[in-house]
């Protein structure tokens, strides 16, 4: 008998332990996240999953995911709930309007520090040549930068044809009267060709100078450093000139990139079913730059999906993501790892 008594005991134990979490799970609910198709977004699609589970209770599913179908998708189907990395400024307007009709929420207007486009330079060049922070120091010492076809000419590397960015670069080449200061656009052939003058660059000590972006993981593994290229010259040069093919853009005025619009968006069905806890861990998830730049370099180094790295991140990176969470989410993410 009292054996008996012992496993109904048991079995009212367990009964209780699993309705206890099915009740913190329904207390959250289940989550879609977008996995979209570049390294960042699908490294913070994972880390979100880990959060929300182990943290919070939530029942998550990565759904694949791209820019503007994600967000078409989130709009009009209300799915998925979260677009962890949303590049906004192609759709700034939709996003305007489906927010003020309620669908969507943009929780975190700075997911990511320091990211976006620009011109750079490798930290070895600074480090000669201090004075060189800005556009217009950079445009005056051609010299220091020689086009590999043409070294008396300085090489301003950009990106490869077909791209967007090959336009606005060639018409920045333009505004800044770049051809008249004694500098040629060295023609990239592909993202390969790109990378690969940069890497060559910074192995051999030389200098290099041109169009990139961050995050990635080159801009990591090298430190490179953004070029200051002044004010924003205005919307209507940038959206009727700059980005234009150059038989568009007859006067092109010099100005720095457009600010990138990245948000961690989400539906309002996240809203109601994450509550409070989920609302919060996403507007307090901001990634500093150099840590997101290293995640990048490190998935690199080991050939290691976004799901990889997450676990890497969480537990080598506890002094960050705890500032994102409650001390018990905190707690019960540790154990879980």
């Amino acid at each position: 008998m009292k054996m008996i008594k012992k496993i109904v005991l048991s079995s009212l134990a367990v009964l209780g332990f699993t309705l206890f979490t099915g009740v913190a799970n329904a207390a959250c609910g289940k989550i879609t996240i977008a996995n979209m198709n570049w390294a960042s977004a699908n490294f913070m699609a994972e880390v979100d999953k880990i959060i929300l589970e182990k943290g919070y209770g939530c029942e998550v599913e990565l759904v694949p995911g791209a820019t503007m179908p994600t967000f078409t998708s989130m709009s009009e189907k209300g799915e998925p709930d979260v677009a962890p990395e949303f590049w906004a400024n192609a759709a700034i307007v939709a996003l305007n309007k489906a927010e003020d009709e309620g669908k969507m929420h943009s929780v975190n207007k700075a997911p990511i520090t320091g990211l976006g486009e620009g011109w750079w330079v490798l930290p070895a060049t600074l480090e000669k040549h201090p004075e060189l922070t800005t556009a217009d120091a950079i445009l005056k010492r051609p010299d220091l930068f020689p086009h590999p076809e043409d070294p008396s000419k300085g090489g301003f590397h950009i990106c490869p044809p077909g791209w967007n960015c090959e336009l606005s670069n060639r018409n920045h080449f333009r505004a800044w009267g770049m051809e008249e200061k004694g500098w040629m656009i060295v023609e990239t052939g592909s993202a390969a060709g790109l990378d690969g003058s940069i890497a060559k660059a910074a192995e051999r000590g030389e200098n290099w100078f041109g169009y990139y972006w961050s995050p990635t993981a080159l801009i990591g593994k090298y430190n490179m450093q953004a070029v200051d290229m002044g004010e924003f010259g205005g919307k209507d040069n940038w959206d009727n000139c700059l980005v234009k093919p150059e038989q568009e853009c007859a006067n092109p005025k010099k100005s720095s990139w457009v600010k990138s619009e990245v948000f961690t968006v989400t539906t309002d069905n996240f809203k109601k079913t994450a509550g409070k806890d989920g609302m919060k861990y996403l507007e307090n998830r901001t990634y500093p730059g150099p840590v997101m730049n290293g995640m990048l370099v490190w998935m690199g180094e080991n050939q290691a999906e976004g799901a990889d790295a997450a676990i890497e991140f969480l537990k080598t990176q506890e002094d960050v993501w705890t500032k994102w969470v409650s001390g018990s989410a905190a707690s019960k993410i540790k154990k879980a790892l």
